[in-house]
């Protein structure tokens, strides 16, 4: 490796980062990364922090996860990579498939089409919708719906259905055929209701009232994260996303429900989908599939669903779509042993415990710095605090400010990440109690900071 001189003097000069603007990269030049262990990371300087943002919601297991680096370098000795177009598979992906269908069968899904990451999880489901309903003779059901705030990826389907303009303007035009409902956001909505009940059934007569402007007959599917991660951790009041599984089931339209991030543990629950009492007909996921050490993802899909595909006579069931690296042997390696291990460690119990602590904790910093104007979280290890400069008027707080506040908490033994005027967690789901402090400990110094 380049020494330490080369490595921060060459920082961000000859690659452009994601999410950000080229010109700040080079102007606050990133933290160079350079080791982990357990839940920890260590920079480029040898300071050492807890990982509070889990990679990016994706290394649930830790920094340490033997099992799954193992099952990773032994497959590159057997079999380093072989296609799954048609005509060929390999040994792992088989198995994978065959854990997946177990460990899904209680959200009805039983198929798996393997990708390489979320956002073509999100782009793979998008198109199979379409192609559904035009199997079954509804060639007319090309929309799609889904909530104002959430987030689905960066592929162009997947930036048409996103709700953050931050995704979308400078991208636009879009997908045609991508309509919006409001988020059941209670710090902030167009029906300035705070109650979640309440909230959640003017946002699903919000949807009725959509879908009867739209037609019914004209949407193929209604996308949306069970919780709302990168909106900034958009927690909905438990009747909603039933109520958009009744609704979906009344007007034909497919449920698609995105758990690139809450898939495998981090709500609590095994799924998110299983957390609200739901099955929908597709879930995306990714992310922890192979704790973020192979780019791996699969879109599940309900049975009724696949029968449709696999009862099909005409033709229109073949599938036209799919990456290079679908199914790849390596990557299909690391999920079964990340799935093996994650079952093992029982995660969603470790994380709906240290989550319920961190969320308290974080209720606890409210009542002390009035820049936190919100608290979301509740619901495992995804949690937001939302910064205002004042509190009254819910100003959001001005991005230098935040970024303090990320610097501050950084020195003080905690990663934490800023988006918009949000602070998410997202850490490990292996974090101990004596995490949770730290974290929480880093966060109030950085608070501290900006007052």
């Amino acid at each position: 490796m380049k020494d330490s001189n080369f490595l921060k003097e060459h920082n961000a000069k000859s690659m452009w980062h994601p999410m950000t603007h080229p010109a700040d990269s080079l102007a606050n030049p990133p933290a160079i990364i350079t080791g982990a262990s357990g839940v920890r990371i260590r920079d480029i300087d040898g300071h050492e922090v807890i990982d509070a943002v889990g990679g990016l919601w994706n290394v649930n297991l830790g920094f340490s996860c033997q099992p799954v680096k193992d099952a990773i370098a032994a497959q590159l000795d057997v079999l380093p990579y072989y296609s799954t177009f048609r005509g060929t598979s390999n040994d792992q992906v088989i198995q994978m498939a065959e854990e997946l269908r177990d460990f899904f069968a209680p959200d009805g899904l039983t198929r798996s089409f393997f990708t390489s990451g979320g956002s073509d999880s999100v782009e793979t489901a998008l198109r199979l919708a379409r192609q559904y309903h035009k199997i079954r003779g509804e060639a007319g059901r090309t929309k799609f719906l889904s909530l104002k705030k959430g987030y689905h990826g960066t592929h162009m389907g997947g930036a048409s259905v996103n709700g953050n303009a931050n995704f979308r303007t400078q991208y636009e035009p879009l997908l045609p055929g991508c309509h919006h409902i409001p988020a059941p956001y209670t710090y902030r909505n167009p029906f300035n209701e705070s109650d979640p009940a309440r909230l959640a059934q003017l946002c699903l007569q919000a949807l009725e009232d959509e879908i009867a402007f739209q037609g019914g007959g004209t949407i193929a599917a209604f996308i949306m994260e069970p919780i709302l991660g990168a909106g900034g951790v958009i927690p909905p009041h438990e009747s909603f996303m039933p109520g958009v599984r009744a609704i979906c089931d009344k007007h034909g339209i497919l449920l698609i429900a995105d758990e690139v991030i809450t898939a495998f543990g981090r709500t609590g629950s095994w799924s998110g989908s299983r957390h609200w009492g739901v099955k929908p007909d597709f879930m995306c996921t990714a992310k922890a599939i192979t704790n973020g050490y192979f780019p791996f993802g699969a879109v599940m899909i309900g049975e009724q669903v696949a029968e449709i595909f696999e009862q099909d006579q005409t033709g229109r069931a073949a599938i036209g779509h799919g990456y290079t690296y679908s199914g790849h042997p390596v990557g299909a390696a690391a999920a079964l042993a990340c799935l093996e291990e994650t079952k093992r460690l029982d995660v969603p119990k470790n994380a709906a415990l240290r989550g319920a602590e961190l969320h308290q904790g974080l209720l606890a910093l409210q009542e002390k710095h009035a820049v936190i104007g919100d608290v979301r979280g509740g619901h495992g290890l995804m949690c937001a605090i939302e910064l205002v400069s004042d509190r009254d008027n819910k100003t959001p707080i001005d991005k230098k400010t935040a970024g303090k506040i990320q610097e501050v908490a950084y020195q003080d033994g905690a990663m934490v990440r800023v988006s918009g005027p949000n602070i998410i967690l997202s850490p490990p789901l292996v974090l101990t109690g004596e995490d949770v402090t730290g974290i929480l400990s880093a966060l109030d110094a950085g608070l501290a900071a900006a007052s």
